[in-house]
């Protein structure tokens, strides 16, 4: 009966209004867990993340470019764990598991509005640090307070931009049904998998942006890490390098761990057929690493460390 209201639907040209998220798969009890753990990781990101901001503002030590991109990248972290946390615990709980379809299009451009602009803030982090490592005489000069709000202004522009067209483009898709999401969010795959119009223009679109902002980014970190590796090797004592690299190491740790989610995500020609595999990435992308990228940060950067340790004695 279910298949035949479908295809009366599609015979009729009707369009799907809202769809339905599944979210987690198992029982009331485990999906009960499942928003306990959930809730905390989301309370730890946000804590963590607004702590960093908080150490950075209050600290003269840490207004740097460097801190000050931190920032940022903590400020994008707590909205874009925020943009998925509400509506996944009312999906789990079976509270709130419609969503109408202009929801469903904002939150999709949001959330990947926020992923383009961290993918362009992390090109920016690793290029501040080329400067200070490379040019470490000239850094001063090279990157400026009014030069590092310009380009995390751009990075936030670009990240926004980028997407308008791709959301654009979805929201004029056509959904006759099914109206069933097997995801806790609205994502890419799940939208052009339910969409009963060619879906080639907005994959081709998908590819051409996730090339752009994703692999363009990736290739301005990677070369500048291949130069301040190569600088880090050449200094002679064991201590300049020690100084060098934590703080380095921190920021390449966050690089693998964001790049290698995103690009499976978003660099590929076509929709993936798994979308359950997508469910887990997903999850990982938007709850787990804006809950490990706080602890990265502190507890591989010395200079955060003792501001941090300065702010609980005061």
């Amino acid at each position: 009966q279910s298949d035949l209201s479908i295809w009366k639907d599609m015979a009729n040209g009707s369009n799907v209004k809202e769809f339905i998220l599944l979210g987690f798969p198992g029982t009331r009890q485990f999906r009960v867990c499942f928003v306990v753990v959930f809730a905390l990781m989301y309370t730890l990101t946000v804590i963590g993340n607004a702590s960093i901001i908080a150490l950075v503002w209050r600290s003269s030590n840490l207004h740097t470019p460097m801190y000050f991109f931190l920032c940022n990248f903590s400020f994008l972290e707590i909205w874009y764990t925020t943009g998925v946390f509400p509506k996944a615990i009312g999906i789990m709980l079976g509270t709130s598991q419609t969503i109408s379809f202009s929801v469903c299009i904002l939150q999709l451009f949001f959330l990947l509005s926020l992923s383009s602009t961290e993918c362009f803030l992390l090109s920016v982090m690793a290029y501040d640090r080329y400067l200070a490592i490379c040019y470490p005489l000239r850094y001063s000069s090279l990157m400026n307070s009014v030069i590092s709000v310009r380009l995390a202004l751009s990075s936030w522009v670009g990240g926004f931009l980028a997407i308008s067209l791709l959301a654009f483009l979805t929201s004029r898709l056509t959904f006759c049904g099914p109206d069933v999401i097997n995801h806790f969010l609205c994502d890419m795959d799940s939208c052009l998998a339910l969409s009963c119009s060619d879906t080639r223009p907005v994959e081709l679109a998908t590819f051409l942006i996730s090339i752009i902002v994703v692999v363009a980014s990736c290739v301005v970190t990677l070369v500048s890490y291949m130069y301040i590796i190569s600088s880090i090797l050449q200094i002679q004592s064991t201590h300049g390098r020690k100084k060098a690299f934590p703080t380095c190491s921190a920021h390449l740790s966050v690089v693998m761990i964001s790049y290698g989610s995103t690009m499976f995500l978003y660099v590929k020609p076509s929709a993936q057929s798994s979308l359950d595999l997508n469910k887990i990435v997903n999850t990982f992308n938007t709850v787990i690493t804006p809950f490990l990228n706080p602890f990265i940060y502190t507890l591989r950067n010395k200079e955060v460390k003792l501001a941090l340790g300065r702010a609980f004695q005061k």
